[in-house]
């Protein structure tokens, strides 16, 4: 098969996350399969608008925002050469890929984004955002097949007027993490991901203020980047934890694999997760993490009081499961170690796999309905 895949930014783009990794790991092992695959994303600085990386032609074109209409422009033109179907990632806004093709159309979401929209936006985008993902999305994609990352995320679809049947689940896999590193002798909190408001980070930064008296010795490492980082900086001075908190930005697979291996527990504060590839990530290391139940996806890649402890309300009881990991040695170490038996679970191959019997049936299909169609009366 000839795949188009959209998706508005790659792994080596700043700001890049988990969402780019899964379209990556599939896209990957979907050329690896013999299928021609390519990747239409967003332009930034220093970036080659074409690249081949392990089988996978990646195209960048436009904005953070044009990405889009660039999308479907060399859809339409046929600038990508032949395809067979397209698999068209909706983080939010969606590449309304059916008005520029008839072709078959995979839709992958990660999550529904109703919460985020008012906290990244001002009002009047905000509402105009979320009746694109809520209203329009849905019409322009119907009939089509879907793919979520979790049952949180297919329910919150069927929610906006998805069929239940066009929507198949496949989680995100993981590579073990591999590190020559010991945990730290003293408490280490771990914050891995983008920084962006709806992460939220400042519950950690805010509950180490208050751990950190029982805790005299207790850091935090905080590895990513984003655009929300000076903000996140201020924070930590005005709430006098700088002196304890380590923001690396940006690492290596290495290094940000020695810091998953240093730390005690994953802090995963996020407003709103699909699945949480952060949490398997760090799980595969024997770290167990701590989220808000409400995130959504985080109820299935915690399993709760196993894994890692899902948290209802706000920051304080968020800094009261922290305190209690951080203190339990021995309950720690047990949900370590279940944490990492669960994300041995979980593989990259198997998603391949299961996202390539997705495309091959809605090709059939696609091809089949429209014979239907062409039939004369």
């Amino acid at each position: 098969m000839r795949i188009a895949v959209l998706n508005w930014r790659d792994t080596a783009n700043p700001e890049g996350g988990g969402s780019e990794v899964y379209i990556e790991q599939i896209a990957r092992r979907l050329a690896n399969r013999g299928h021609h695959v390519t990747l239409v994303c967003a332009a930034f600085d220093g970036a080659p608008a074409l690249e081949v990386r392990d089988g996978l032609r990646i195209i960048r074109r436009g904005s953070k925002l044009t990405v889009y209409t660039e999308a479907r422009r060399l859809l339409k033109s046929g600038a990508l050469g032949p395809v067979d179907i397209v698999v068209d990632t909706q983080n939010g806004i969606p590449f309304l890929s059916p008005w520029a093709v008839d072709l078959p159309v995979v839709v992958l979401v990660h999550h529904v984004h109703r919460e985020q929209w008012p906290v990244v936006y001002d009002p009047v985008r905000a509402r105009t955002g979320w009746w694109i993902e809520s209203r329009l999305a849905p019409r322009v994609y119907r009939g089509c097949r879907y793919v979520a990352v979790s049952r949180a995320t297919r329910d919150e679809l069927v929610g906006l007027g998805v069929e239940s049947s066009r929507i198949e689940i496949i989680r995100n896999g993981t590579d073990p993490v591999s590190s020559t590193s010991a945990p730290s002798p003293s408490p280490r909190i771990l914050v891995l991901g983008r920084l962006v408001p709806h992460k939220r980070v400042e519950h950690v930064l805010e509950a180490a203020a208050v751990l950190r008296h029982a805790l005299p010795d207790l850091s935090v490492s905080i590895v990513g980047d984003g655009w929300w980082s000076t903000a996140l900086h201020e924070t930590a001075e005005r709430l006098g934890v700088a002196d304890i908190v380590e923001f690396h930005g940006h690492l290596s697979e290495q290094d940000k694999a020695d810091q998953i291996a240093q730390a005690w527990v994953l802090a995963l504060p996020s407003l709103k997760e699909g699945w949480g590839l952060v949490v398997v990530e760090a799980a595969s290391a024997g770290v167990p993490a701590v989220a808000y139940r409400e995130a959504g996806g985080v109820q299935e890649s915690i399993l709760d009081g196993v894994t890692g402890m899902l948290v209802d309300g706000g920051v304080e009881n968020f800094t009261d499961a922290l305190a209690a990991l951080l203190h339990d040695d021995a309950g720690r170490q047990r949900m370590g170690s279940a944490a990492r038996e669960y994300a041995a679970g979980f593989s990259w191959d198997e998603a391949a796999a299961a996202f390539e019997q997705v495309l091959l049936e809605e090709r059939a299909s696609w091809s089949s309905r429209r014979r239907r169609r062409a039939r004369p009366r």
